[in-house]
Parts: structure tokens; C-alpha cells; sequence
């Protein structure tokens, strides 16, 4: 899901995005974009159409071409008043008429199009349909880097979100956790972070005792007991961008084992942090933070990659995991998120957002990452 696009970017912003998307797709071998209503269409163009509906939104970018934005004529009111409109044409369609012939006027019959992952089923079967000898890729597969590189209006928003992020953190350190049920944690969560400025969020993790031991534990009514660690993973969208933080705590004092496996989440979560370099490939940050997990005899429970990225939407590229050789640039953004999960006893997962800077890496959270003790 999306947030509203940020009034920190201005039509000219808009318009340099929509001309670097084109001409990385000429570089990718394209005959264009295919951008339908989503996290791209807002970054792009900073429109969000009130409603999807089945009638067909796109935005056509072709290199060398001005780009276009298919609407359907009840939103181009709507339309023409997103921040990016003065830098594209608008050409609406009403309902009755064939809006895949109005928006195949504007493609390359025998073209190869990156197309958003979110377009609708309908929508490319439509268009292949009129446009036979059209063929298609994701766009997070034809341009996985699409976004992945941050301005600095764009570092700013992400390191305010991070700050929220921390500030509920700080907050919920306060509150009581025992005897409480995990759903009442995750709504003081949730509270929190909207107190701090978040208008949507998507997820707040609240995994306590056995239950840490699922990374994607769904919140349930668990009540959590004292010598219960706890692992809290939330995060959303302010003003547009991304936060993503996890910590773990403890409900009164831990075990040494206990203590010795945060300890080693810990220093993997500062291995992968400390790999942060132009030029290194992604997958060194998951070697890094994994190598510490594996030499400790613990790999067996680390089952995820180290990190995802984060802008206008809380998971996109780049990815930090076995295999991806795409190399670290600054203005990247990312999370370094190591975990071992233990199951049917506990999990422990510290995660930090990070930038890529000229010269390393510099973290968007800054609470503590010791081990914290909760009532």
C-alpha cells in the first residue's frame, strides 16, 4: 500500500523521475513503461487515484516520447491535480469505449514493455489482446532498481520515519507487558506510531515467548508472562516513506542463554551494518551478519535474509540475501535485520534501516540495541 505523495517534491522532481525511468528502460533492452495505480504511479507521478476500481488507470513512459496518463474521464479531475500532471499528458477515456485500444495508440505493436507488478490480470490480457505481438515484464524484474536510489528529500523523509519509529519504541518501553495480551501491545504500538506521524501502518509484530519463534508471527491474544522475551517488529508510512524497526526485549530478568543469543543477534546485526559500502555487493551484508550466526552454531536458526529495501513502501529491492550481486550505491536504503528463532522457546531479531553513504553506511534507528527489560 501507498501513502499520499509527499508535498516535498515539486512537478520538476516529478519529471526528472518519469525521464530516468525512460531512459533506463531504453537501457534495459524496453520499449517503454507500463505503470499502473500503486507504490511506482505514486513515485512517479505523486497520484493516487481515490479509488482502484476495474476501469484502467496507466501511465505509458517511452524514451524520447512525453508521457502519458490513461484515465478514466471521471478521475481526470482527480488526476489533474497531482503534483506531477504539468510534466505529462493526460488522454481519458469514457466508460463504453475500449480504453486497450485508446492506450495501444501510444505503444510499439511489436514492443517489449516493463509493466508493474500490481497491474491487473484484466489489464495485460486486454492489451496482449489488442497488441498480439506486445510482450511483457515486471517491472521489479526488468528495472529492480527503479527506486532503489534516494534523493535527498527522499533520505530525509526516510531518516523523520525512522525517528518516529524510535520515538514509539522509546514509548512502549514504558508500558506494562505482562499479563497483557499480545494484541493489546500491538495496538499501543499502532497508537504510537500514528501519535509520531505515521498515517498508515502496516504491520506491528508483537511475538512473545514461543511465538518469537515465527518471524511473521499474526498478533493473537497470547497473554505474556514475566521471563517471556518478546520480539516487536512495526512499522508503516510517514508523510509517504517508510519506517521498519525491530527489537527485542524482555519481560523481567533473562536466562544466560537468553542473553547470550541477543548478545549474538547483536553483534550479527552489527557485522551486517559494519559491511555497508559503495560498491559491495548486497549479498556481503547477509554474508556478513550470517557468518557470525553460523560460527556461533546457531545458522540452522537464522531463516530469512538479512534485509529488504524501503522507500515509498515498507518491502521493495534491493534485497540483502545469498545470490544478489547487485552492488551497494549511496542513497540506497535498506533494513539489516539478523535473527535467530528458536522453536517453541523464543526468537530474537534487532533490525535497523540503513542508507548507504560515500563511504559506509549510516543507520535511520537509534535506539538501543542491548537488551532491554520490560515490567
Amino acid at each position: 500500500m501507498t501513502g499520499a505523495a509527499s508535498a516535498s517534491f515539486t512537478a520538476d522532481d516529478y519529471e526528472a523521475r518519469m525521464e530516468r525511468a525512460a531512459r533506463q528502460a531504453a537501457d534495459a533492452g524496453l520499449a517503454g513503461l507500463l505503470v499502473a495505480p500503486g507504490p511506482d504511479l505514486v513515485w512517479l507521478t505523486g497520484y493516487t487515484p481515490t479509488a482502484v476500481t476495474e476501469r484502467l488507470t496507466l501511465l505509458v513512459l517511452a524514451p524520447g516520447r512525453e508521457p502519458v496518463l490513461v484515465v478514466p474521464t471521471l478521475e481526470a479531475p482527480d488526476a489533474e491535480r497531482a503534483l506531477g500532471a504539468s510534466a505529462l499528458t493526460l488522454r481519458d477515456w469514457t466508460d463504453g469505449k475500449d480504453p486497450y485500444a485508446a492506450t495501444a495508440a501510444l505503444l510499439d505493436a511489436d514492443g517489449r514493455f516493463g509493466i508493474s507488478d500490481n497491474a491487473w490480470a484484466m489489464h495485460l490480457l486486454g492489451l496482449q489482446r489488442t497488441l498480439p505481438g506486445t510482450s511483457y515484464a515486471s517491472l521489479t524484474e526488468a528495472l529492480p532498481m527503479l527506486r532503489a536510489v534516494k534523493d535527498a528529500a527522499e533520505l530525509e523523509l526516510l531518516a523523520a520515519a525512522g525517528a518516529a519509529a524510535d520515538a514509539a519504541f522509546e514509548e512502549i518501553r514504558s508500558v506494562a507487558f505482562a499479563g497483557r495480551r499480545e494484541s493489546d501491545v500491538a495496538a499501543d504500538l499502532a497508537g504510537l506510531l500514528r501519535r509520531f506521524g505515521h498515517s498508515q501502518v502496516d504491520f506491528t509484530i508483537v511475538a512473545s515467548g514461543p511465538n518469537g519463534a515465527n518471524p511473521h508471527h499474526e498478533v493473537g491474544d497470547r497473554v505474556i508472562e514475566r521471563g517471556d522475551m518478546v520480539v516487536l517488529d512495526f512499522g508503516g508510512l510517514r508523510d509517504g516513506y517508510g519506517s521498519d524497526t525491530s527489537r527485542t526485549v524482555h519481560v523481567g530478568e533473562p536466562t544466560d542463554e537468553e542473553r547470550r543469543v541477543h548478545d549474538l543477534v547483536r553483534e550479527a546485526q552489527e557485522a551486517g551494518f559494519r559491511a555497508v559500502r559503495p560498491g559491495a555487493a548486497c549479498q556481503e551484508v547477509d554474508r556478513a551478519a550470517r557468518a557470525v550466526i553460523e560460527d556461533a552454531r546457531y545458522g540452522e536458526y537464522f531463516i530469512h535474509r538479512t534485509g529488504h529495501g524501503i522507500g515509498v513502501t515498507t518491502h521493495e529491492p534491493p534485497y540483502m540475501i545469498e545470490g544478489e550481486e547487485q552492488p551497494l550505491v549511496p542513497g540506497m536504503c535498506f533494513s539489516v535485520e539478523p535473527g535467530v528463532y528458536l522453536p517453541g522457546r523464543f526468537g530474537v531479531r534487532i533490525e535497523d534501516i540503513v542508507t548507504v553513504t560515500g563511504d559506509g553506511g549510516r543507520r535511520l534507528n537509534n535506539t538501543a540495541r542491548e537488551m532491554v527489560i520490560v515490567d
